[in-house]
């Protein structure tokens, strides 16, 4: 088999792997969408619908026809005089139900990334294991083979396992140094 065509069989093989994750997430999220509630699909719905410039347009010409028709212009009689106390409480109703729907819609969104991190984790972890696994045993063929440099202490740090809990505290220490060496240089310039 000549290279190009070998080339072509790695790209195929490599393309329907994609394949496979790609379908595997679209499993994941219809299971997601599948297991949603009809009040979650109408805040998505509802979010989708309030965040797109359609809505904005709407409410431009909506405003505009209610403060025209109530200013009496062109002869028209006013039903909801200025300063529009039935406008301001209609508007005032719609912010509440729509932030409340932006709320639902992100509270779910938030589970849904909650759960992806989790995942994200527990793969990034059996990856590391198997990692470690890999040096190890590269290590000992190479030992075997009688290559030498078996004094490597980049190599025995790459063969010790990662210590979750210890990596998630270093992480925590330096986030709280660097919101403290923050706050303390905000405090010393007087911002």
């Amino acid at each position: 088999m000549d290279a190009a065509a070998n080339s072509r069989m790695n790209q195929s093989t490599a393309a329907e792997g994609v394949s496979e994750n790609a379908q595997e997430i679209m499993r994941l999220e219809n299971r997601d969408r599948i297991a949603m509630g009809l009040s979650d699909h109408f805040a998505d719905l509802m979010t989708r619908l309030s965040g797109s410039m359609p809505y904005v347009w709407l409410h431009v010409g909506w405003f505009a026809v209610w403060i025209v028709v109530n200013l009496g212009l062109f002869g028209l009689t006013a039903f909801d005089p200025f300063p529009f106390g039935f406008l301001t409480m209609i508007v005032s109703l719609e912010a509440i139900f729509l932030s409340t729907f932006v709320l639902i819609s992100q509270n779910r969104q938030a589970a849904q990334a909650d759960r992806r991190a989790k995942v994200d984790l527990q793969v990034n972890i059996i990856a590391e294991q198997e990692i470690t696994k890999v040096i190890a045993l590269v290590a000992e063929i190479h030992e075997h083979l009688g290559l030498g440099g078996s004094d490597d202490r980049e190599l025995a740090r790459m063969q010790e396992p990662t210590h979750v809990n210890a990596l998630a505290d270093a992480v925590e220490a330096a986030e709280l140094g660097a919101d403290t060496a923050g706050t303390t240089s905000a405090a010393d310039t007087g911002h």
